[in-house]
């Protein structure tokens, strides 16, 4: 058939198809992963999210299994015995309905003269068979609080869990967007080693030219080259550390390290809404940490209840119907009911020590909540103070890069006019670098601060998140561009 198609068209449909597949590739290849599909990525696939949710569900189970201790407990059971032993023989006869007189010797009887005989029938029956079926009932009638311990203690472990299992989430896209926006803080410093790369390259261009001229040394033409290879291995070092940062990212969104991610626009973290010195309130009332301790607590507290229920009655009631029958068969029927009372009086301080021991857990975590309290007091005070202090020091770092760049232009000036010297060139090209690095480390500690405090608080959400515009980038980038040295 492939051969009353015209080569032509084959040839046409396969360039068609290979273009398709390209295109499909191109696409996937360019497709590109923001803030929030990463967080979503990470919430899917992380491990200490999947262990919080298995804690939950082991809580919701416990829940079931302390509602289903209030129920009736109704067990069905059938059993086959054979014996021969005395006892039980005749008390199996009994429970069959088939027990007679010559059970009890009646044939050995003969009068008061035998009344010291031993009947054989009796002393020594023969095998008998029972086919027993049984269906029995049993209720908690008081326990002691122990059933209604159990109940508080599981219900306060699922709300631990649901308020870990917030803390779990936070905490999550706390450190996506620390690799996250680690990826483009290693990609800024790339940056920087590309500019100061195109700076010394343009320095070796000057002091060659300089040099062919007689106006300077060579030791400076070889300064200049010191100075470039220098820069280069720093251009590779900032590499480097993209790949390293890129790596983080793969490990905490739980994707293989060769799969490709192609990042969208870089994030900026708000700060959180209301006065200040409120925020410490919020955090205690908030923070899901805070929150899963104190319903540990609330456990511990369930805890006490069980042990100590030990000290009370235990009171219960029975229903149970049997049928016994030689052969297989439901014949021979009968019921019992009843209801029985437990009383502990003595057990060698067993329940005494027990409440003991839940007494001091739940003190032990009230130390602790005391502990995590003051601590997250501290962390909101001071994750806010260096938020602050970080956005100040973008302002102070954007002007020390405007004046770097002026003094750093100035100073290549003077030396193409033979004024200034290589070493005051080499240094002002420096302080450049330095002052656009800490540029850089000051934007990256305002989101990673802000982030923190949101964390202290407990709203770290994505709305907390707001994505920069690439434009705004770009023009950034192009006016820094402008006033590199570069480009006098």
């Amino acid at each position: 058939m492939t051969d009353s198609i015209p080569r032509r068209v084959r040839v046409g449909l396969l360039a068609g198809a290979c273009l398709y597949v390209l295109g499909s590739l191109a696409s996937a290849q360019a497709e590109t992963l923001d803030f929030r599909q990463a967080v979503d990525v990470a919430l899917r696939q992380n491990p200490d999210l999947m262990g919080v949710q298995a804690q939950m569900a082991q809580a919701r189970a416990g829940i079931n299994q302390a509602e289903g201790a209030k129920m009736p407990k109704i067990t069905v059971s059938a059993g086959v015995t054979r014996t021969n032993d005395a006892l039980n023989a005749f008390g199996i006869k009994l429970s069959q309905r088939q027990a007679t007189f010559n059970d009890f010797g009646a044939n050995q009887f003969l009068g008061p003269q035998s009344l010291g005989v031993a009947p054989d029938n009796l002393n020594y029956p023969g095998s008998v068979n029972n086919f027993n079926t049984r269906i029995q009932a049993e209720l908690p009638i008081y326990t002691g609080g122990k059933l209604q311990g159990y109940l508080q203690q599981a219900r306060s472990m699922l709300m631990a869990a649901q308020a870990g299992d917030q803390a779990a989430r936070q905490q999550i896209i706390y450190h996506a967007l620390q690799a996250y926006d680690g990826v483009y803080t290693a990609r800024a410093f790339k940056g920087v080693a590309g500019k100061a790369l195109e700076a010394a390259q343009s320095q070796v261009k000057t002091v060659d030219s300089l040099f062919k001229q007689g106006v300077v040394i060579k030791s400076d033409l070889l300064s200049a080259q010191v100075r470039q290879e220098d820069v280069k291995l720093q251009q590779d070092q900032a590499a480097d550390m993209e790949a390293q940062a890129m790596d983080a990212l793969h490990v905490v969104l739980g994707v293989p390290l060769n799969q490709p991610i192609t990042l969208g626009p870089e994030v900026m973290v708000t700060m959180p809404e209301g006065d200040p010195n409120a925020w410490v309130g919020q955090a205690m009332e908030r923070n899901p940490k805070i929150q899963a301790l104190q319903h540990q607590i609330a456990a511990a507290g369930g805890k006490i209840e069980v042990a100590r229920a030990d000290r009370y009655p235990q009171v219960g009631a029975m229903a149970r119907f049997d049928t016994n029958d030689p052969n297989l068969g439901f014949e021979s029927r009968s019921y019992t009911v009843g209801a029985q009372l437990n009383w502990t009086i003595f057990d060698g301080g067993v329940t005494r020590n027990a409440v003991d021991q839940a007494v001091a857990q739940r003190m032990e975590l009230q130390a602790k909540l005391q502990s995590e309290q003051n601590q997250l007091g501290m962390q909101v005070q001071d994750s806010y103070r260096k938020a602050v202090d970080a956005a100040n020091q973008v302002k102070t770092r954007e002007l020390a890069v405007k004046q770097s760049e002026e003094a750093a232009r100035i100073v290549s000036k003077r030396y193409a006019d033979g004024v200034g010297t290589l070493v005051e060139v080499q240094g002002a090209q420096a302080q450049l670098d330095k002052a656009r690095a800490d540029l850089i480390m000051a934007k990256q500690q305002v989101n990673l601060q802000r982030a923190a405090l949101r964390l202290a608080i407990g709203d770290l959400t994505l709305d907390a998140t707001q994505p920069i515009k690439p434009v705004a980038q770009l023009a950034t980038a192009q006016a820094v561009a402008a006033v590199s040295p570069s480009n006098p």
